[in-house]
């Protein structure tokens, strides 16, 4: 059975704003055991349901990467709702990194490990100019494998990576370490 919280968001004052910090954890669902024993799943489908918050998440994204790219990429899934978003509140054109086979036309692949297995992620070629900077948004970042599979792909097709931006970051599962020598900005951090 799978136990679950619903944060509430604690604002320090009417008039002063709560950090991200402590906004976006507060606005996730989380789930115990889900989905295998042992693990703590944050639902950030509550957090794109509040439109204050979510709102609150673009602006805080559009402010920390403003002028450092061209376009936006949305890793599969929530990434697309993060990108799209961006883009329209900044003008900007948007990428979409797919799972496998899910591109019609020639694609850039890039496979990564998953706990029991591969999966893999593509990019349609040639959309973009050479040199173009690409800013890849994902909900979270845990491991980091999907993320370290879109810079790869980003920069397969001979463009940059600008930053990597996150709602969530799972402290101590990896992820900033893989993905070092890239800039990342997480809106809030939570320790695993």
């Amino acid at each position: 059975m799978h136990s679950i919280r619903h944060r509430k968001a604690r604002y320090m004052s009417v008039t002063e704003p709560a950090p991200m910090q402590q906004i976006v954890p507060d606005a996730c669902t989380t789930i115990e055991n889900y989905p295998h024993e042992g693990i703590l799943f944050y639902d950030v489908t509550t957090l794109f349901a509040n439109a204050k918050v979510f709102k609150q998440c673009i602006d805080e994204l559009a402010r920390r990467f403003e002028g450092t790219y061209d376009v936006v990429a949305g890793v599969e899934a929530r990434g697309f709702l993060l990108a799209s978003a961006l883009a329209y509140a900044t003008g900007k054109g948007i990428m979409t990194v797919r799972k496998a086979g899910k591109l019609p036309r020639e694609t850039f692949r890039e496979e990564y490990s998953l706990e029991y297995g591969t999966a893999a992620v593509e990019i349609h070629c040639n959309d973009f100019p050479t040199g173009t900077r690409v800013l890849l948004l994902d909900d979270i970042l845990a491991t980091g494998g999907t993320l370290v599979a879109a810079a790869k792909l980003v920069e397969r097709a001979q463009l940059q990576v600008a930053g990597i931006g996150v709602l969530l970051e799972l402290d101590g599962l990896g992820g900033r370490t893989a993905l070092e020598s890239y800039h990342i900005e997480s809106l809030s951090a939570v320790t695993e």
